[in-house]
């Protein structure tokens, strides 16, 4: 897995519209946050947000359930999700996703 195909994944994900036609369900996207962090941060690296903040305490969570990955592990498993989210979806747009990430050198 190269830096070059994670940062495409990351670039993808970020600008995929809310109400488009791929849409990566809650549970994907915290996939999608828990392993960007650990590819970017490392071991989280912050208190657990408080009671009510329930968004924060989710994502900490997420992040918090894969420490000890390596950074290459976490950028790999991020960009097998959205191409398996990509081949799913099966449309034109993905189509062009999956190049873009298969060109990434």
């Amino acid at each position: 897995m190269s830096q070059a195909k994670f940062d495409k994944a990351v670039a993808i994900v970020q600008s995929l519209p809310k109400d488009g036609p791929i849409k990566p369900t809650q549970a994907e996207q915290l996939f999608f946050y828990q392993y960007y962090k650990q590819a970017k941060e490392g071991d989280v690296n912050t208190a657990r947000p408080g009671l009510m903040d329930f968004t924060g305490k989710a994502k900490w969570d997420a992040w918090n359930g894969v420490k000890g990955t390596s950074k290459e592990d976490a950028q790999a498993k991020y960009v097998e999700k959205l191409l398996e989210i990509l081949a799913k979806a099966d449309s034109e747009e993905s189509k062009k996703y999956i190049a873009e990430i298969e060109a990434a050198a």
